[in-house]
């Protein structure tokens, strides 16, 4: 799709966001690098606590996936107010959420840390990171919302570049504090915490100075006082199906994780060294959807239904391709990459192996998050989410035991049932786009929006 009627392109919506996806999971690798010269111990127990903290951050990307949504119908119609108004709300609503959540981990730490079964000497390293981090939650639920709102404008480079300055300074930061580089003392876990704290309140900063400047936003403190509930509903109506979606996939792995360490050592060794390395070919399939979403959304607040039903078929093909392409890449270098994790030769060899089915795997998840997210986009948000569980426990978690346990296959059973679940969810949701079964779903999304302008 061309740059026309104040669309961008795919690839234009899609590198910046795999750049941000990309650096989102280098923060993570770098914080865990640096943290592993403390001790083993350490990684453990600040691992303990960022489990606790992913699950409240999940609750703020509903807000977040709605408003980008809402923005994109509102964009369609070139009613920028209304995108903004909707904009507004979302941060306000997320800004309650996370004071919320901040205070609940400020003053619940020790308790959530125990239920996770933390134990008591690694206590030292997990408490206070879980403090300084969750205590200052509130800055990630405005980051979410802020950066779910430029991208929707189409700012996506903007939000690509803020994240690299906040790698940087955290990286930085985390170094100094870690290994007392440039005279700072060195605080261990705490000063881990207070890196990536520091590098949130600039990023927070700028995201607000960009959706000033660039999109007009104007926030008070007072609109935390005033949320339409209509505004509300409507956000919330496209993002819970879509964290649904999202935790049923994740506690389905969850079960396939616990099922493979009964494997052994190794084969949850060699699961995890895999999945770090198929990564990047992940994130790209997850940006391209997101990409498409966005587009998608604007065409369907446009009206332009057909013309939204076609792109989204082409986006498709090209996705199918690209992937195809970074999967093929990732298959060529998997032995070299793999030996910079381990030199075990049996995680080497069944490690290959599952890189190599990634060919098959990839292009199927690129597949399916295209098409779960264009319908999305559509206002289609309900189908998803109960096809999605369906498959997630009926083929993943089903078929992974079946084929990895009981047939004796062990991991390449597992990602045979990875397979499965990707493409079958691919080819239901394509033929529910095929068919036009999102279009009732489409006009009534197109409605409320016009309907909220007047």
């Amino acid at each position: 799709m061309n740059q026309d009627n104040g669309n961008p392109s795919l690839l234009r919506l899609t590198w910046p966001i795999f750049a941000e996806q990309s650096l989102h999971v280098l923060t993570g690798v770098v914080d865990t690098l640096m943290v592993s010269q403390i001790s083993d111990q350490a990684v453990a127990g600040i691992g303990s606590a960022w489990q606790i903290i992913f699950l409240f951050m999940m609750c703020f990307n509903v807000l977040a996936v709605g408003a980008s949504i809402v923005c994109t119908h509102h964009l369609g119609q070139a009613d920028r107010a209304g995108a903004l108004r909707m904009a507004v709300g979302a941060i306000s609503t997320n800004l309650w959420l996370g004071f919320g959540f901040s205070l609940v981990l400020a003053w619940a730490a020790p308790t959530l840390l125990r239920w996770v079964q933390l134990p008591p000497a690694l206590m030292a390293y997990g408490l206070p990171f879980l403090r300084w981090m969750g205590g200052t939650l509130f800055l990630e639920s405005m980051n979410y919302a802020l950066a779910a709102v430029l991208r929707a404008h189409g700012h996506t480079r903007s939000v690509m570049w803020v994240m690299l300055a906040q790698n940087i300074v955290n990286g930085a930061l985390t170094a100094c504090f870690v290994f007392g580089w440039l005279g700072a003392p060195q605080l261990g876990a705490t000063g881990v915490a207070l890196a990536t704290v520091f590098s949130r309140l600039l990023a927070c900063l700028a995201l607000w100075i960009l959706a000033r400047h660039d999109i007009g936003l104007h926030w008070r403190p007072a609109n935390l006082l005033r949320i339409p509930a209509a505004d509300l509903k409507r956000l919330l109506s496209y993002g819970l199906p879509a964290v649904g979606e999202n935790l049923g996939w994740f506690s389905a792995f969850m079960f396939v994780t616990a099922m493979t360490a009964r494997m052994g050592a190794t084969a949850l060794s060699t699961q995890t060294y895999v999945l770090q390395v198929a990564s990047l070919s992940m994130l790209f399939s997850i940006s391209v959807g997101l990409g498409n979403e966005i587009l998608v959304g604007r065409l369907v607040g446009a009206g332009q239904f057909e013309r939204a039903h076609q792109m989204c078929l082409q986006h498709m093909k090209l996705g199918l391709v690209w992937t195809t392409a970074i999967a093929a890449l990732m298959a060529l270098l998997g032995p070299w990459l793999l030996a910079h994790f381990t030199q075990d030769e049996a995680i080497l060899s069944q490690g290959t192996d599952l890189i190599r089915l990634g060919l098959l795997l990839e292009p199927g998840r690129s597949f399916n998050l295209i098409m779960i997210n264009a319908l999305r986009a559509a206002g289609d948000t309900r189908f998803p989410v109960k096809a999605g569980i369906l498959s997630q426990w009926g083929v993943m978690a089903f078929g992974a035991w079946l084929l990895g346990t009981w047939a004796g296959w062990g991991l390449p059973g597992v990602w045979s049932a990875f397979i499965a679940d990707e493409w079958l969810r691919g080819l239901v949701m394509l033929r529910r786009w095929r068919r036009q079964h999102w279009l009732e779903h489409a006009r009534t999304a197109q409605i409320q929006a016009r309907g909220a302008t007047l």
